[in-house]
């Protein structure tokens, strides 16, 4: 993996990503936005109670998806998806994400919002000791 595209990893912006339809098997593309937190990547949404989110139910049927940089470093990047359902962990991680997504609220977020680890293959972050 290149060092521009590491960098890139490195922190969150505006993303696309690709999954495979859960019915159809056909490529799916939507923009969203993920997080670097602690070194891991995580693509997470705006909390909605009404909405149910086709690409996070595409993503547990089919945990591979395709993780698309654009902007000044484009690549398109085989990665895997962890649905986070852990109460604890959730919350822990909404709690940092609360402080770069300004207006959200932790128990919002933890009760309406989907939570996505990436592993993107080949990279490696940086994680501070």
């Amino acid at each position: 993996m290149d060092d521009r595209v590491s960098r890139a990893l490195s922190r969150g912006h505006t993303i696309d990503i690709t999954t495979t339809g859960r019915r159809t098997g056909l490529p799916r593309r939507i923009e969203i936005v993920f997080f670097v937190i602690e070194g891991r990547i995580y693509i997470s949404g705006m909390p909605n109670p009404k909405r149910q989110r086709a690409w996070l139910l595409n993503l547990g049927a089919h945990p591979a998806f395709t993780f698309h940089l654009k902007g000044a470093v484009a690549a398109d990047l085989p990665a895997t998806a962890r649905i986070v359902t852990d109460p604890e962990e959730r919350r822990a991680l909404f709690g940092y994400i609360v402080q770069v997504w300004k207006g959200q609220q932790v128990q919002v977020m933890d009760r309406y919002s989907p939570l996505i680890e990436v592993t993107v293959e080949g990279y490696q972050p940086e994680i501070a000791a």
